[in-house]
């Protein structure tokens, strides 16, 4: 093995794999790659062992640190996808955040 070389975990590489069967765009298999990267790295173990509790409290941490509503959302698509496809058990995370909109901005949104 080189040193550019890095081992993927079976779990990664079937994520990867998932992606691919759905023909996921590069930047949207990057962006939920990093969504479980960042979320194993906060509960200090692997994703497939993580509980409701750990991605509601991983949500409540993202909110504290200031993310933007945008970035949040495609973190918690990532971890969807992950626990619904890759390891095809129900996601019992939170669900994504709508943003805000005012009575003047809805009514353009639905006319």
């Amino acid at each position: 093995m080189t040193q550019n070389t890095k081992t993927i975990s079976p779990l990664r590489q079937r994520m990867i794999e998932d992606m691919m069967l759905r023909k996921l765009s590069p930047k949207t298999q990057a962006a939920y790659i990093r969504a479980v990267k960042n979320f194993t790295r906060f509960i200090h173990r692997s994703p497939d062992t993580a509980s409701a509790e750990d991605l509601r409290q991983f949500q409540l941490y993202l909110v504290e640190q200031g993310i933007a509503s945008g970035n949040l959302n495609a973190t918690i698509t990532g971890l969807k996808f992950f626990f619904e496809t890759t390891l095809e058990r129900p996601f019992a995370g939170p669900t994504a955040v709508l943003p805000y909109l005012s009575r003047h901005t809805h009514r353009k949104v639905l006319v």
